[in-house]
């Protein structure tokens, strides 16, 4: 018999009863991480600067959000080259199609009320969509849902759509009402500012106050979001940032552009100081929490928009700015940019560009923090180098994904199952598997496979903590002198949950 020493004393103290009102929060366990991510700002600086000289941008201002806070800022170069104004915290940028998450946000906020519902059609809003003559006469009818995923067929309306910023609603109307189509409603990703365009007549209409002043009265404000303006002529002038281009080796001033009707795809003007708190506000729909809710919006809707709603695009040769290639595949929420990578980190993000301006924000839910960068470029490339600088923090930081407490359940059956290891004797009289176990799993299998590598792994030193991957699956690691074994457990949907799946392998010290 293998010689099994494990302290199984620590598995004879009494055990919670389960309960599906027990929750504990994702925690970090580094105290000391907020210090370490501001160990990283003479990187990111140079970072930044090096790409802003490379892409010729006028001016620029960025900013790291951690835990809720603005934890440093960077700027360079001028807001107004002509008087040489320099760019800093305070300086109002147009974040142009950053916008977009705002007016999704006012959406689910006006849903959450139940005063409009997503998968409603958007006529039931927008009585003139009536009208519209779709692709083929097998296409679904447009809903609010298609329209807050770029999904409605309409086309790719970069940079037309960047021109209709001061429309008129009745022009959007008139326009809506003679729509031409791509395709068809829900088939397809397609970037529509038309599509936003709409939910922001949505939500005037809904809510009975043009957009602007409901995204002002319901998010902005109660967000202290004090220096965020939809119209140019209302920032302070020494705050007011101006757009150049860059043209035959120099840099042209673009006219600024009114707020209108379009002004729900990418109107709004603000500053990092500001932003920032919003980046907080959806920072802190994670992890789960049992917490008082915030005043603008439920932390369940902003899960809801980061979700990955409607597939874009996959790109393999994707590469940071160290040069490591990494996969990505692309989707799209409502209103936000989802990016997985090749390490399995999330990103939720949004670019914005109009004539004279380029921005992108972009967090890491897991990781608690986030970056934001605005510069005076006409589309300035800011999305993947913010990609490249979260990446940077995460490694210069050493920054860990938080750790989700195992539930007591796990903990329990761990215990039990640990205990009828390596020899499974009585296993069918414990009472820990589900019905399904002993039909997909034979004893006598379960006994070989554990005896071949327990001989293997030699005398078990310690149990590891559990691991968990969820509230009802985990694994946990058997130290051996020899080498390590891996318990991986899934329970059932049964209250109390069962174990209906297992598995044991080798894994290299």
């Amino acid at each position: 018999m293998i010689k099994y020493v494990l302290f199984l004393t620590s598995l004879l103290f009494s055990i919670p009863v389960y309960s599906q009102t027990v929750y504990r929060p994702a925690y970090f366990t580094d105290s000391n991480r907020i210090e370490k991510i501001k160990g990283t700002q003479a990187v990111i600086d140079k970072l930044y600067k090096d790409h802003a000289s490379r892409n010729h941008f006028p001016g620029f201002v960025y900013g790291v959000v951690a835990d809720g806070k603005l934890i440093y800022v960077g700027s360079a170069g001028y807001t107004n080259v002509q008087t040489g104004t320099p760019a800093s915290s305070s300086s109002a940028f147009r974040i142009a199609s950053m916008s977009k998450s705002f007016t999704a946000m006012a959406i689910l906020k006006l849903r959450d009320e139940g005063k409009l519902r997503i998968d409603d059609v958007a006529s039931v809003y927008i009585p003139e969509m009536k009208k519209v003559k779709y692709l083929t006469s097998d296409a679904p009818v447009i809903t609010v849902r298609h329209l807050l995923t770029h999904a409605a067929g309409f086309p790719e309306d970069n940079p037309w759509g960047d021109r209709q910023l001061a429309d008129t609603d009745k022009d959007l109307l008139e326009l809506v009402q003679h729509v031409s189509f791509s395709n068809v409603p829900g088939v397809a990703y397609e970037y529509s500012n038309l599509g936003f365009a709409l939910l922001g007549k949505i939500i005037s209409n809904v809510s009975g106050k043009p957009y602007q002043q409901y995204i002002t009265d319901a998010i902005l404000k109660p967000l202290g979001m004090n220096h965020t303006y939809w119209e140019y002529t209302k920032v302070p002038s020494d705050k007011l940032v101006h757009g150049y281009s860059w043209i035959n080796n120099e840099w042209k001033e673009e006219a600024l552009l009114h707020d209108g009707s379009y002004g729900a795809m990418g109107g709004l003007i603000t500053t990092i100081e500001d932003f920032s708190k919003y980046m907080a506000l959806h920072m802190g729909a994670w992890p789960l929490s049992n917490e008082k809710e915030n005043p603008v919006i439920k932390r369940s809707s902003l899960r809801e928009m980061h979700a990955a709603s409607n597939f874009r695009s996959l790109n393999p040769d994707f590469k940071y700015a160290s040069e490591r290639n990494c996969a990505t595949a692309l989707a799209y929420g409502y209103g936000l940019r989802w990016t997985i990578d090749c390490e399995n980190k999330i990103f939720i993000s949004h670019t914005g560009g109009l004539p004279g301006f380029g921005s992108n924000w972009n967090i890491l839910t897991d990781y608690g923090v986030g970056v934001v960068c605005f510069a005076n470029l006409t589309y300035a490339s800011t999305s993947d180098i913010n990609l490249s600088i979260l990446d940077t923090l995460v490694k210069m930081a050493g920054l860990k994904r938080r750790t989700l407490p195992a539930s007591p359940v796990l903990e329990q059956r761990k215990k039990e199952l640990t205990s009828l290891l390596p020899g499974w004797q009585n296993a069918k009289k414990s009472k820990i598997f589900a019905e399904n176990f002993f039909l997909d799993y034979s004893v006598d299998s379960l006994q070989k496979e554990a005896a071949t590598l327990f001989t293997k792994a030699g005398s078990i030193i310690r149990v590891e903590e559990l691991t968990p991957e969820n509230n009802l699956r985990g694994a946990f690691i058997l130290e051996g002198e020899n080498t390590n074994l891996q318990v991986s457990f899934t329970l059932t949907p049964e209250n109390p949950p069962l174990i209906q799946e297992y598995h044991i392998k080798e894994v290299k010290k």
